[in-house]
Parts: structure tokens; sequence; C-alpha cells
């Protein structure tokens, strides 16, 4: 992992997907938020799936209000129901 670090540190996009994948596979909130605010959008949707798997209301409508369309409808079916 240090190595992917590493390398994605050094600006390797592949190693950067690999981080986020596995981030997303972990769970790890936080990781994915880091890389999101980045500017990774594979790590905004891996957020949104996990906010949503979670019913995480609150992350979702943080997304939302940072313009993200697919958190602002996940959070509208959420509150539906």
């Amino acid at each position: 992992m240090t190595d992917l670090r590493a390398r994605a540190a050094a600006g390797d996009p592949d190693a950067v997907d690999q981080l986020v994948e596995l981030a997303g596979e972990r769970g790890d909130a936080e990781e994915l938020r880091t890389w999101a605010a980045a500017g990774n959008p594979d790590a905004v949707d891996l957020l949104i799936e996990l906010a949503t798997e979670r019913e995480d209301l609150g992350e979702l409508r943080r997304l939302a209000a940072e313009g993200s369309r697919t958190a602002a409808e996940q959070l509208a079916e959420l509150e539906g129901d």
C-alpha cells in the first residue's frame, strides 16, 4: 500500500485508481472523501454508494450541496421512504 501511495503522490493515475477502489472495498469513507475532494469522480461515486448503503443522509446532503446530482437523487429517494 505504501508503494501505491508513493506512486499516487507522484501523479500515477493507475495508482490513484487502485487506492480509490481499495478504499471503496474497505468502506473507508474518510479516504474516499479525500480523493473526492481532490477531484476524483470515481471516489465521489463510491462515496455516494457507501452513503446510500449506510443511509447516511448527512453525507448525501454534503455531496449534494457540493453539486452532485446523483447524491441529490439518492437523498430524495431515501427521504421519500
